[in-house]
């Protein structure tokens, strides 16, 4: 769980670097995204190798029927971060469609996850959603929500939700963790 732990902190550091230290990140100008970047995607293997290597240690059981809540979930956090790219009737709906996206991500498989480290990476990825939209909210108060576009890219964005959430529990079944029961 160690892996897990510098996971978070490193992605969380990497993330949180613009808002806790921003002349520092603003003089660093492109080398910071590159940075930020090789920060995020060791983070990320951290966070999978000590997932997949932690010791399970159930803190409770799950019922079954949370697995059909999770789907939901994810259909919907699919479709939420998709709201972050769109330029239809749902541009600019939220202020934060990734960090909410995330935050329903981590939640649902909250849900679905029983064990210490699950809940540990899952929760501490939450966390970070969490802290960051306040960060944001903080640094930048105002916002104005920006011009919608036409309806037929919110059709375009239901089918992209679709694609990308049948590939994911696919990958899942290949992972060999079924989504689906």
């Amino acid at each position: 769980m160690l892996f897990i732990i510098l996971g978070l902190i490193l992605w969380t550091g990497a993330h949180y670097w613009k808002r806790l230290a921003p002349d520092h990140r603003v003089k660093m100008g492109d080398k910071g995204k590159l940075v930020v970047a090789i920060a995020s995607f060791a983070a990320i293997a951290l966070m999978v190798v000590g997932n997949m290597n932690a010791a399970e240690i159930l803190v409770w059981a799950p019922p079954s029927f949370f697995q059909h809540i999770n789907n939901l979930l994810m259909l919907v956090a699919f479709f939420v971060f998709g709201m972050s790219a769109t330029t239809g009737r749902l541009k600019g709906y939220w202020r934060h469609p990734m960090l909410i996206s995330v935050k329903i991500w981590a939640v649902a498989h909250l849900l679905v996850n029983g064990d210490l480290a699950s809940i540990l990476l899952f929760g501490g990825l939450l966390a970070w959603a969490v802290g960051s939209v306040i960060l944001i909210n903080k640094a930048e108060p105002n916002w104005t929500r920006p011009e919608p576009g036409p309806a037929s890219k919110d059709i375009l964005l239901v089918v992209i939700t679709l694609v990308t959430f049948t590939v994911a529990a696919g990958l899942h079944v290949l992972l060999g963790v079924n989504p689906f029961g």
